[in-house]
Formats: C-alpha cells, sequence, structure tokens
C-alpha cells in the first residue's frame, strides 16, 4: 500500500509525512521544485503483538505502508502534469492531500489567504483537468485509428464509448474517483494513471490551538483533522515523554495510527495473518477477496496450487490459547477457493505445485 503526501507549497506536507513516519526532515522545501521522499511503516496492530505473545516466535512482522512526500504541485490550474511528477503521482495507490488551515504570518500561504476550502479545489481542479487532457488525446488517436482501418472497429467504439464517459464526467466538473467500471474497462484505463480516479483523504492540518474549520467535501470520513506541527514533535519523543505529551493535549492516541486505520479505510483493505513458530505476520489484502487471492499475497506458488485454507479469527484464537485447541473447539475450519477473507482471519495455505 503507497499513499502520496500532496498539497500546494507551504502546507505543511513534510510537517504531516514526519508526524506519520516518525521523521526529521526539514519542513522548508521550497514551492515548485519536484521532489519525493518515501518511508515504509510499520502498520501498528495490537494483534500481531497478541500472537507473538503466544506463539514466540523467530521473528515478528507487521503489514508495511509506503507513504511518499511529493513536492512540485503549485495548483496552476494547468492540469498538464508531466515528466517525473507523472509518474509519481501515477504510481500511488491513493492521496493524502494536505490542506493548510493555520495561519503563520512568518510562512505566507501560496495563494495569499488561507482558505482550505479553496485549496482543496484547486487541487481536485488540476488532477481532473490533467485526466481530461489524457482523455481528449486518447479520443483524438481512437478517431484517427477508425479512419485509417488500423484496428477492429468494435473495439475502436467500445473504447470511445468509455472514454466519452469518461469525458462527460469530467466536463461536469467532477473527479473519475468512485465510477464504476467493469474488469475489462478497469483493463483499458490501467494503463493512464488518472488522479481524480485514485482514493483521497484530506488532512486539515491546524494550529496548536486552532479548531476545525468548517469544509464541503463529497466524503466526510475522508477529512481528518490534524495538529500537524504538534503530531510531529511526539513522534520524534521517546514513547514515555510522548505519552506525557499526549496527555497533556488530550490526544488519545498518535496520528500515525488514526491516519493507517483511514488509509485503509480508504482503499478497501484488510489484514490476515500467519502464524507459527518461525514467524507471526500480517498481511495486506483487498476486503472481499477470496481465500486463493489471499495466498497469493503470501506467494504466488500458493495462489496457483491453492487446495484449501485452514482457518480460525485472531480473536477465537488468542481466546482458547493455539491451534490444538481452536481445532478441539471446532473454531478452526477447512475453506475453499470461494471463501471470502475476513479481517483478522489467520490462515494456512494447503497446496499442490
Amino acid at each position: 500500500m503507497k499513499l502520496g503526501i500532496i498539497g500546494l507549497p507551504q502546507s505543511g506536507k513534510t510537517t504531516i509525512f514526519n508526524a506519520l513516519t516518525r521523521g526529521n526532515r526539514p519542513v522548508s522545501m521550497s514551492g515548485g521544485r519536484f521532489e519525493v521522499h518515501t518511508a515504509v511503516v510499520d502498520v501498528p496492530d495490537p494483534r500481531v503483538d497478541e500472537l507473538s505473545n503466544l506463539f514466540n516466535p523467530k521473528k515478528t512482522t507487521y503489514a508495511k505502508v509506503t507513504y511518499a512526500d511529493i513536492a512540485g504541485l503549485e495548483g496552476s490550474a494547468s492540469g498538464d502534469i508531466s515528466g517525473p511528477l507523472l509518474t509519481q503521482l501515477a504510481q500511488m495507490d491513493g492521496f493524502i492531500h494536505v490542506a493548510r488551515c493555520f495561519v503563520d504570518p512568518s510562512v505566507p500561504h501560496a495563494m495569499g489567504e488561507v482558505d482550505p476550502q479553496r485549496d482543496i479545489e484547486v487541487m481536485e481542479g488540476e488532477f481532473m483537468l490533467n485526466d481530461m487532457i489524457q482523455v481528449e488525446r486518447k479520443l483524438e488517436r481512437l478517431a484517427e485509428d477508425r479512419n485509417r482501418n488500423t484496428r477492429d472497429k468494435i473495439e475502436i467504439a467500445r473504447e470511445e464509448a468509455l472514454f466519452q464517459r469518461l469525458l462527460a464526467i469530467l466536463s461536469d466538473d467532477k473527479p473519475l474517483r468512485g465510477i464504476e467500471l467493469n474488469s475489462e474497462e478497469q483493463r483499458i484505463i490501467s494503463g493512464y494513471g488518472f488522479l481524480s480516479i485514485k482514493d483521497l483523504l484530506i488532512v486539515l492540518n491546524l494550529g496548536d490551538e486552532q479548531s476545525t474549520p468548517m469544509v464541503n467535501f463529497p466524503c466526510e470520513s475522508c477529512l481528518i483533522p490534524l495538529k500537524g506541527s504538534l503530531e510531529m514533535e511526539i513522534a520524534q519523543l521517546p514513547p514515555e515523554d510522548a505519552q506525557i505529551f499526549m496527555e497533556e493535549y488530550q490526544i488519545t492516541e498518535p496520528s500515525l495510527n488514526r491516519m493507517i486505520r483511514s488509509s485503509y479505510d480508504l482503499l478497501q483493505v484488510q489484514s490476515f495473518f500467519t502464524v507459527g513458530e518461525d514467524e507471526v505476520r500480517a498481511w495486506t489484502v483487498r476486503r472481499g477477496a477470496k481465500a486463493p487471492e489471499a495466498a497469493g499475497v503470501i506467494h504466488s506458488d500458493l495462489q496457483k496450487g491453492f487446495i484449501r485454507a485452514e482457518v480460525v479469527p485472531c480473536d477465537d484464537l488468542l481466546t482458547l490459547g493455539g491451534m490444538a485447541e481452536a481445532r478441539t473447539k471446532g473454531k478452526l475450519r477447512l475453506e475453499g477457493k470461494e471463501y471470502l477473507v475476513q479481517d483478522g482471519d489467520i490462515l494456512h495455505v494447503r497446496f499442490n505445485i
């Protein structure tokens, strides 16, 4: 899972990046200069800790999430994002857009007055315009193909219908996010890296004593108020000092935990586990995945040769105290290829290849 942290210059992207990754990168990136910094973070999950205590394995491995601090977007409304910046943006599974809410005279806003609603709309508009340019270029190429008789006309007509549909959405000043596509349509557009189709979290970057401003966004649950500078300070403290700091400011948990949960919800993914004396490990798979797909996350051979999976819910295993007890109490089940993996499942895959 890879999420790009984006926003206008001086919005506090790197501050949020440091808070999420416990990093200490300088927070004064120059506006307009393309720059990317990444960090891989363990997904905090108390279930992994409990399973590790139960099995006492040689190795404990948490699920991972990669955050990329991406500088270079200016909200110019040209829409023609190109080169390395577009390549980086297109590779992301989703975006965290940092919208500046804090006021600091020493750090002037790139557009003058601080206005998070405007900043959100500017960034959305730039992504939609970039997508529209790509869609229009594709439609021009399809028209040329039709005139030259170089491709099957039915295939061309099918693609034209899809891209005309995308153009109509974008022309109505709406992002492609949430559009329903069948598997063939997903295949057709997979190589285009449309930006407005990617899932989006909005982080409202507040000052230390600032309340959350009113902001309109279609997905209210995708709006996360965060006191970025304060959270960055906490992330860089030793755990015992961080706890005291959090209690003083009435912060119930670090931003990292909340953001990762929100990221999982945003991208519709979940965790499952494999356990044993060698390793206890958390894996990430999309919600709605069947058992063979989850097996493929572990190793492609497990998916190819999948026979069945032994499944036990993590909570049941922890309550009963072990695999033998789970089997005795009938909590360990054999599931086939159509089984939908649930969050917190412990899987042992039977395969033959």
